[in-house]
């Protein structure tokens, strides 16, 4: 007989909390700015209990499974890493158990590694893989450090990492970029963003695409406001296409995000001719953490 199940993606700055029905239905969530950086150590019991102690109480039966950078060596307790190609059922397996009180027990997930020529690494990000329920494909998972993963017989067989969402900050906000840079204005994020989509498609590459927001906007033909969604579009743009470089040119694409990201990325595919296939990031993780979560139970 299914359990309920209370799930959380534990992240370095935020938590994400589920009360999760036997039959996969979400009871209860919560959201908190109480990720690894803001427990102490040996405070995780303390930081459970403050984040879904009740949902415990409500589902004493339930099982506990963390997934995220609380299985970091930064986290609670570090889980190693499974190789790829890696399957559901490796990563249950490689699962580790900490106490949360005298009788109650909770499963860290791990992350997975890979090594196609430079050394890579997901955590969480996995879980969201497994509840996308593909056998084959190639799945992109939109962030600050958005990972691309190659599936292949329900099996993770490798990824690649993109400092997207990091990179943008950085020239948005504190590069010379930033100098000319406004809030987008009427039409500013439609036009800005159309014009990085076409200029991710320039020869040239990043560095000097790039360069354009300040030379563009000097010479009169981008307004301030469209500096920002240029440099979002670009960076989507190249990323698209240095995916398909690492992993060859595909149709469509699974992609885990929800509103803004799910429409930049969905819009950079589309000008990519590549179809998306969205799910969103909660129904991608309660998904993949009941497949995991029962292959722990088995």
């Amino acid at each position: 007989m299914p359990k309920p199940l209370i799930a959380l993606d534990w992240g370095t700055t935020r938590a994400r909390a589920f009360l999760i029905s036997p039959t996969g239905e979400v009871l209860e969530r919560r959201v908190a700015d109480q990720g690894i950086q803001a427990v102490p150590a040996g405070g995780y019991p303390e930081a459970f209990e403050a984040l879904a102690g009740d949902f415990q109480r409500a589902a004493p039966d339930a099982a506990i499974v963390l997934a995220g950078m609380v299985g970091s060596r930064n986290g609670w307790v570090e889980a190693a890493y499974v190789a790829c190609p890696a399957s559901a059922e490796a990563v249950a397996a490689a699962a580790i158990t900490v106490k949360l009180a005298e009788n109650t027990a909770a499963t860290i997930l791990p992350g997975l590694c890979c090594d196609e020529g430079a050394f890579d690494v997901m955590r969480g990000e996995e879980t969201l893989l497994f509840g996308l329920g593909v056998e084959d494909g190639l799945a992109c998972l939109p962030g600050t450090h958005s990972k691309w993963a190659e599936i292949r017989g329900g099996r993770v067989m490798r990824f690649a990492s993109f400092m997207t969402g990091e990179v943008y900050g950085l020239l948005r906000n504190d590069s010379i970029l930033a100098r000319l840079a406004q809030a987008p204005e009427g039409d500013d994020a439609a036009s800005g963003a159309a014009r990085g989509r076409a200029a991710a498609e320039r020869p040239g590459g990043l560095l000097n695409t790039a360069f354009s927001a300040r030379t563009e906007v000097l010479a009169g033909r981008m307004a301030g406001g469209e500096v920002g969604p240029f440099l979002s579009a670009l960076l989507v743009g190249q990323e698209i296409a240095g995916a398909q470089a690492l992993f060859g040119r595909t149709d469509e694409v699974h992609l885990v995000a929800d509103g803004a990201l799910a429409e930049s990325y969905g819009e950079g595919l589309a000008a990519a001719g590549i179809t998306a296939t969205v799910t969103s990031p909660e129904a991608a993780f309660v998904a993949g953490v009941r497949t995991l979560a029962a292959g722990i139970a088995e």
